[in-house]
């Protein structure tokens, strides 16, 4: 008789086997960490730490100039050691980070302790996105969907309970959320001291120079092609910039519709991704498919960008409407484009340089914290015009991706080729 056996289950059905199962409830306690102090950091620093707004200002911007470091720094480092070492050591980083943010209310200090939080959470990113490519290998896209879908649950959960602890308003409840934070990236180094060591053709390079001194990896510095489409990747992350800082201010100063919709639209942008992401990733599996995508994609930026123009023309019920419109455009701009940047990003990148690569692509949407905030409230301030100009201007920048990758995925595999040689 055979052996009965087990009926699969939908974590059979997850890339990456019990490593990536495992790297997904790594990312659940990280962002729920995440979500717990993302919402209050400027509050703890202004009621806890008693930092003037200049000050506050002064050290978010200057910590998260300096984070803007971690992203190719990360991925040039991985590139050379194991990828599970470099995540825990990062991990530990943020963690030392945020309890030392307890501990001082130097403002240098917080200021030095910031910038280094910073680094770190871009640098985790990139590593993360970095082990699904290894881990996956050609399912990274469908991969790189559930661990978005899984991300933004821990920010909502994170989130909520944030909100809860703030209807004390006290200083402990502040000192608890931080610390909460702190202990997610401890659970996180933790856990990932479980995971195994994925497959890297760049140690492969690494470790077998000696038998071939002329072989050196290729530098993005130098590939003016990925250089070219990391700059298009920092216009088409502005669709995070339209949610945190958008959306708010055209409805308080453009619209009729009422003040309480955004947080709303907010929360339909996080119900959109969470279920919609990993059935959209299934139209961008192969690297022909995601850049295809681009030109839809180029049609929900257009089209999120006339919706926010229409929505100052009318009354509040259609200015609602209007707006929820532009809302799920953007929305679905925003899972479009995920898709095609997790493919195409690995797809332009040499196999033995995945991590410095990785690394200089993860610039394009730490740029894009400082220019997008910027580019939003342009558009608010030129009025319709300027949202029609916005979405206009991400559409076309969609057609000069599509077109400027055309020639060097000609040339390059479809496919990262899988690496045999073990790293353990």
């Amino acid at each position: 008789m055979h052996p009965m056996r087990r009926a699969a289950t939908w974590s059979d059905r997850i890339p990456g086997g019990p490593d990536g199962r495992r790297m997904l409830a790594i990312a659940l306690v990280d962002r729920v960490g995440s979500g717990l102090w993302a919402s209050v950091s400027v509050l703890y620093f202004t009621y806890v730490s008693h930092l003037s707004i200049a000050q506050v200002g002064t050290l978010v911007a200057t910590a998260g100039a300096i984070g803007i470091a971690g992203a190719p720094l990360a991925g040039r480092i991985a590139d050379r050691f194991p990828l599970t070492r470099v995540v825990i050591a990062v991990q530990l980083l943020r963690a030392v980070s945020s309890l030392g943010l307890l501990a001082t209310g130097d403002y240098a200090l917080l200021l030095a302790l910031s910038a280094v939080g910073s680094l770190g959470d871009r640098a985790a990113s990139v590593l993360t996105r970095l082990y699904a490519t290894r881990v996956a290998g050609p399912d990274r896209v469908h991969y790189q969907a559930i661990h978005r879908t899984v991300a933004n649950a821990g920010w909502a959960l994170g989130g909520l309970a944030a909100a809860a602890a703030l209807a004390l308003g006290t200083t402990t409840a502040y000192q608890w959320l931080l610390t909460g934070d702190a202990l997610s990236f401890l659970a996180s180094a933790l856990l990932t001291l479980r995971c195994g060591e994925p497959p890297s053709a760049s140690r492969v390079v690494t470790t077998s120079r000696h038998a071939a001194p002329s072989t050196r990896p290729a530098t993005p510095w130098r590939d003016r092609t990925y250089l070219a489409y990391v700059a298009t990747e920092t216009v088409l992350f502005l669709d995070d910039a339209v949610f945190k800082v958008g959306l708010p201010l055209w409805i308080a100063h453009a619209t009729d519709a009422p003040h309480g919709l955004a947080p709303l639209l907010i929360v339909l942008n996080n119900v959109m991704v969470v279920v919609l992401q990993v059935p959209l990733a299934r139209f961008g599996t192969t690297t022909p498919a995601a850049r295809r995508l681009l030109l839809p994609l180029s049609a929900a930026f257009a089209t999120g960008g006339i919706a926010m123009a229409l929505s100052a023309g009318g009354g509040a019920v259609t200015a609602t409407l209007l707006l929820i419109a532009a809302a799920a455009a953007f929305t679905l701009a925003e899972m479009l484009h995920a898709t095609v940047s997790w493919e195409l990003s690995v797809a332009l990148a040499p196999g033995a340089a995945q991590g410095a690569f990785l690394g200089v692509h993860g610039l394009a949407q730490s740029a894009q914290r400082s220019i997008g905030p910027l580019a939003v409230t342009a558009a608010i301030a030129t009025g319709p015009v300027g949202w029609t100009a916005f979405g206009t201007f991400i559409a076309l920048t969609c057609v000069i991706q599509h077109r400027l990758v055309r020639d060097r995925l000609a040339r390059t595999p479809l496919s990262v080729p899988p690496v045999t040689v073990s790293e353990h």
